[in-house]
Parts: C-alpha cells; structure tokens; sequence
C-alpha cells in the first residue's frame, strides 16, 4: 500500500497542477493577443492583389440595376461594407463624401446583414455618397471578400483587382498617408 501511495502523489500532483498551468497559459496568450503592438486592421488580407468576387446585389433602391463588379470595370473604385446598426459606420460616413469629391472616386456601398428599410432610413439620416449600393442581407457577398465586420472599406484598380483593404473606420490621416498616394497613383 505505501508503494501504491508513493507512486500515485507525483501523478496526483500534476492532476491537481494542470488547471493552473492550462489557466496561465490560456492568460499569457490572452494577454499577448491583447499587447499595444497587435493591430487588428493589420490582418492581412486574402483577396489583396486578387480580382474582386463575382457577385450580383439587389440595389438598394429598386429604381437602380443590381449592383456587380461590371459596376466597377475600368475605373479606380472604392467599395464600403456598411451597416445601419454600425455607429463606427457612421462615424466615417462624412469621409466617404470626402472620397468622392476630394479624389473623384466612385463610391459603392454594399449594406451589410442589414434590412433594406433600415439602410435606407440610414441613408435618409446620413446622406448618400454612393455610386449606387447593393443589399447583402445573407453576408455572403462580405465573406467572399474576406469581411471580417463593418465598416470594411477596399480599393481596387481599373482591372478590377483589390489593391487595398482597411478593416476600421476611415479616419482623416490614413486617407492622406495611406488612401490618397495609393489612389493617385492607380489613376494615373
């Protein structure tokens, strides 16, 4: 019995220490995924440097034709995932019009995981700085994209290829750091 005893503690004591050591490690990792320098919007992204997916959107208005990348041929172009239950999304709503007329860029919108009445009533309240918006009430469309949430912001160039993704909100300095070098030199 003593042998048994003897032989049974050190089994018994790591029994007793794999929580805290699964609860340290599981804390580190936490804490090392939490550290200043990881940047979410940093993840990169898939679909930079492919062709933009094949889609077809039912418009947002029903007087306006579905919204497909045959929308975008030839043409620098922004494309916005939004949503009307995202307060980020209208935060940077003011700087889609900035886009627009600063860098004569054509704006597409497509509404994401969202009921047409409400993004319309968002539009209503906001202002409409899109070219035209597509409803993507399924999501489908944003995950073929690579969407990770709203708003998602993408640049593609005249061949219809992604050549930049933000996944935050537009902000004032990375549209003049970052948006508009990119933007000027794929018009040109």
């Amino acid at each position: 019995m003593p042998e048994e005893e003897a032989v049974s503690t050190p089994i018994r004591r790591l029994l007793y220490s794999l929580p805290i050591l699964l609860l340290a490690a599981f804390g580190w990792l936490a804490w090392r995924g939490l550290a200043p320098d990881r940047d979410p919007s940093a993840l990169p992204s898939a679909m930079v440097g492919k062709p933009v997916p094949d889609f077809t959107l039912p418009p947002l208005d029903a007087s306006n034709e579905a919204l497909s990348p045959k929308d975008f041929a030839g043409k620098v172009t922004v494309i916005n995932f939004f949503a009307s239950w995202c307060l980020p999304c209208k935060a940077e709503h003011p700087l889609l019009f900035q886009l627009q007329k600063d860098m004569n860029l054509p704006v597409y919108g497509i509404a994401f995981m969202d009921q047409p009445s409400d993004a319309t009533g968002y539009i209503k309240e906001n202002g409409d700085p899109y070219a035209k918006i597509g409803v993507d009430q399924n999501g489908r469309v944003a995950f073929n994209f690579g969407v990770q949430g709203v708003p998602e912001t993408f640049i593609l160039d005249r061949q219809g290829i992604i050549r930049y993704r933000l996944a935050e909100p537009l902000d004032p300095d990375r549209i003049t750091s970052e948006i508009a070098p990119l933007v000027k030199s794929l018009q040109q």
